[in-house]
């Protein structure tokens, strides 16, 4: 295990962070922001179909079983697809502040492998709020809610406007999803992105 690097230590005049008053409700299913976002929309077959669930406070927890798609070595999950298993349950933290927000940075710590067919258990929460900086946690346990400690990581995600979206993405996809005549799941697109 290394040490979390300074740019991922909140500083001292950081806040702590507040849940909003309309973020959903402890327990609700959290859904995907976007259908074909690998980690968390049902429209990537190969994706991680990762479904998170609001905790209490500015909490998460989520699961993802591993596939054999999700294979680095003969049997045992890709690093990266761990990675970005921790990266999107740390977005999704996002909703319950009610922000769009991108990771900025993601230091994660392997600390054991884990095998296809294993559900990774997955807890986040968002420590400190510093301007547009938001400072999070993640763990990622095998065999159960409470079992060892797989992977861990911490984050800073950085507050952004609809229009890094809009400005970045590929035109196809963005008029796709503005002209989606469904106004929420248009909203939810460009709501929270990890």
């Amino acid at each position: 295990m290394t040490a979390t690097s300074a740019a991922l230590t909140p500083p001292a005049d950081a806040i702590p962070p507040v849940r909003h008053p309309d973020a959903p409700a402890p327990g609700e299913l959290l859904g995907a922001h976007y259908e074909y976002c690998f980690g968390c929309g049902g429209g990537q077959p190969h994706g991680l179909l990762l479904e998170a669930r609001a905790g209490e406070g500015v909490t998460v927890t989520a699961e993802f079983t591993v596939t054999p798609d999700h294979q680095g070595a003969p049997g045992l999950a890709h690093g990266g697809v761990l990675a970005t298993a921790l990266d999107e349950t740390l977005g999704s933290l996002n909703w319950l502040l009610r922000v769009i927000a991108v990771t900025g940075r993601l230091e994660t710590d392997f600390v054991r492998p884990v095998p296809v067919g294993t559900v990774l258990h997955l807890e986040a929460e968002v420590t400190a709020v510093h301007g547009r900086k938001i400072f999070s946690t993640a763990v990622g346990r095998i065999g159960g809610p409470e079992g060892p400690v797989a992977v861990r990581a911490d984050a800073l995600f950085v507050e952004v406007k609809v229009d890094h979206f809009i400005d970045n993405g590929r035109p196809e996809e963005i008029q796709a999803a503005m002209s989606d005549p469904d106004q929420v799941r248009r909203a939810r697109a460009f709501e929270v992105n990890p």
